[in-house]
């Protein structure tokens, strides 16, 4: 081991520090003749002073303690067991509960002798040790690879043992993943590569949300092998009721087939189907013939209502946007034209409107009463103060307006909803709209969500504001000619959807009705059985503020009427609950808050589903396994040729201990020693000068 003394300061100060402990011993006993003591007691004394001296003085540089430390390390060999569920679905599952395990515990033992193994569990990701449960819901070499590179960047790794079946549903081909592993990948091959008689279920595709009374569509894709001549029944039931049947003609022996049906939306809130294939005669796996899907069925889309001064390009900017998302329904009038009622609607947009000829008290009125969320286009006929009389979370004053062209800047601290890149993009490059430019004032409660440039000039003048209350929301577009921004989206990415995607998104937030509950719960309505089931929550006192002092609690219950209790966790303002994961099922939950003397409540109720992929696609995929050993300079092997994988391992001569110096660096203040050595210096300098009768 190597050892030397360093400083941040030059070499030749550590003069200065000798001449400081020469100069103190020198002023202390020659210099100063009130003591009596022998001249050999003299330069004793003085030297002890002098070296303390020296030495306190060279700590006060702060030195550093460089050591070489040399460090061996042996070779180390990842094995990885692939632990999916795909692995026992074939007709050696008895093999690889029993005989199999040992196997590789006895190739883990040999090889343990020379190297350093480690051993990990895959299917979604890592997990450390070797075991053979094989309840892995899905494969993701993707994830498996990042966290190995990740784990083993600056470790000697020799070699990666693989053992799987070659079969991924999630994540990218593992060949081209494996890439930046710099050492050597083995293979074994695991699993069934023979088709076997099996009706497979292999998707089915759905929208999550539907409208009552209407219909929604799932489309169900059906997989056979080795199943030619035989037939399989498909239904689809809820709660018991079959509400589709058919028989389906298996006429090849690789059968692939897709069924669009048509369900209706009956009933109001969280619905689940159960998608089945009957069995047939032989079938090695029964497994993958049912999934159960859950649809949110919402009591109607979204209806939009937009009425405008006069024709003008933004008002079909603004309907296109609309109508690429299918969860709205748009209408429009010029006003002169409206003779219907604002009841009804879930947001307003009022396009130039009101106008000095054309105030629209009585709709005005409707909105504020009936608290209609209102997105207000301010354009060069708008009457403005009207406008400033609705409150809509951002005034216009001054006489004779003057109008600019602007452009928009995104507000960083904006954080009511996200905006996405692309979106981000197109704004940064969109041409101007005329914006009047006067006294703009802001309420409190409103958030600027873009703010005005003028030619190169940022200015802190919104453009556009969302505001938020606790009785409705409202926007105000300060300008108009956002046409043109949907044409630029189009010029720059021959697509409308980042000009769209921006529409649709105030409108979302516009849309949503304020709940004005003083107690709620939030929550996905649909978990997969590999999530962790997280629940936010929020408490507002009397005055609407954010308050987390009082215990929230809740009971989540099963189909069996099984109760599992929880205590929420206190976050900054609001509460938070990961519940863990939990079974397949349908679930309902009960949570309450006592504030004072108030028991405040909220109910719900949340599905998980069951993730089937493992079970989908069942024939392993050997020419996988080949080629990812084969691009990494490896070999793949099966479980009877452990031995021979062994061998080749030990045989390598690039799989070796390397040995490297590492530096370590420690303060000379910290060395025990030292300070020993001086407080005995010290003290022997007193004990010196005491016994000659000095003090």
């Amino acid at each position: 081991m190597g050892l030397n003394i360093t400083t941040t300061y030059p070499e030749w100060f550590l003069i200065f520090c000798v001449l400081a402990g020469i100069l103190f011993a020198t002023a202390l006993y020659y210099q100063n003749r009130k003591y009596e003591f022998s001249r050999t007691t003299v330069w004793i004394l003085g030297a002890f002073r002098a070296i303390v001296i020296s030495i306190i003085a060279f700590l006060l540089l702060n030195p550093l303690l460089n050591r070489q430390k040399k460090i061996t390390e042996k070779p180390v060999i990842l094995f990885l067991q692939d632990n999916s569920a795909s692995i026992q679905t074939g007709r050696d599952s008895t093999f690889y509960q029993t005989e199999y395990p040992t196997r590789i515990e006895e190739l883990i033992s040999e090889l343990g002798d020379k190297y350093e193994v480690e051993t990990y569990d895959f299917s979604d990701g890592l997990s450390p040790g070797f075991s053979v449960s094989y309840e892995g819901n899905i494969t993701n070499y993707s994830a498996v690879f990042d966290e190995i590179k990740d784990r083993y960047a600056y470790r000697n790794v020799g070699a990666m043992i693989v053992a799987s079946d070659g079969i991924y549903n999630r994540g990218s081909n593992p060949v081209y993943e494996a890439e930046g592993l710099n050492f050597p990948v083995y293979t074994i091959a695991l699993g069934d590569t023979n088709l076997k008689r099996d009706i497979i279920l292999k998707n089915v595709s759905f929208n999550r949300i539907a409208y009552l009374g209407n219909e929604f569509p799932v489309e169900i894709t059906i997989g056979a092998g080795k199943s030619k001549g035989l037939s399989t029944r498909l239904t689809i039931s809820k709660d018991n009721e079959e509400l589709y049947r058919k028989t389906i003609e298996i006429n090849a022996e690789n059968f692939l087939y897709t069924e669009k049906v048509l369900l209706e939306a009956d009933e109001k809130g969280l619905q689940r189907y159960t998608v089945k294939l009957s069995q047939i005669d032989d079938e090695v796996n029964t497994n993958n013939n049912q999934q159960d899907i859950f649809v949110d069925i919402l009591e109607g889309k979204q209806k939009i209502l937009l009425l405008a001064q006069a024709p003008h390009p933004d008002i079909s900017a603004i309907k296109q946007a609309i109508l690429s998302n299918k969860n709205y329904e748009f209408e429009e009038f010029i006003i002169d034209k409206f003779d219907k009622s604002v009841s009804g609607y879930n947001l307003i947009i009022l396009h130039g409107l009101p106008t000095l000829s054309q105030s629209i008290s009585g709709i005005l009125e409707k909105i504020r009463d009936e608290q209609i969320p209102t997105w207000y286009i301010l354009t060069q006929k708008t009457y403005y103060q009207l406008f400033n009389e609705q409150l809509g979370g951002v005034s216009v004053r001054g006489e004779n307006l003057i109008y600019n062209e602007v452009q928009p800047t995104l507000n960083d601290d904006f954080s009511l909803f996200s905006i996405a890149e692309p979106t981000r993009e197109l704004l940064a490059q969109v041409p101007p709209v005329v914006s009047p430019y006067g006294a703009i004032g802001l309420q409190p409660s409103a958030t600027p969500l873009f703010y005005q440039k003028i030619g190169s000039v940022e200015t802190t003048e919104p453009l556009f504001v969302l505001n938020e209350t606790t009785e409705m929301k409202s926007g105000v577009l300060l300008g108009e000619g956002i046409w043109k921004w949907r044409m630029k989206s189009w010029a720059l990415n021959q697509s409308h959807q980042p000009f769209d995607n921006l529409i649709n998104k105030v409108v979302q937030f516009l849309s949503l009705k304020v709940d004005k509950r003083f107690f709620r719960v939030i929550h996905k309505n649909n978990f997969e059985e590999n999530e962790n089931i997280e629940f936010e929550a929020q408490v507002y006192n009397d005055i609407y503020e954010l308050v987390n002092n009082p215990e929230v609690k809740m009971v989540i219950s099963d189909q069996e009427g099984n109760e599992f209790p929880y205590i929420f966790n206190r976050t900054n303002d609001a509460y938070h609950l990961n519940a863990g994961r939990l079974s397949p099922g349908t679930y309902t939950y009960n949570a309450s808050v006592l504030i004072g003397d108030k028991l405040l409540t909220d109910q719900g109720e949340f599905t998980v589903s069951q993730i089937t992929v493992e079970l989908t696609n069942t024939v392993a995929d050997h020419n996988l396994l080949y080629n990812l050993a084969k691009s990494r300079g490896g070999e793949m092997y099966f479980p009877d040729q452990l031995g021979e994988l062994e061998a080749k391992i030990q045989e390598r001569d690039d799989i070796k201990t390397i040995t490297y110096r590492q530096k370590q660096y420690s303060e000379v203040l910290n060395i025990a020693w030292l300070m020993v050595f001086i407080l005995v210096m010290l003290s022997t300098e007193w004990f010196i000068r005491k016994r000659d009768g000095e003090y």
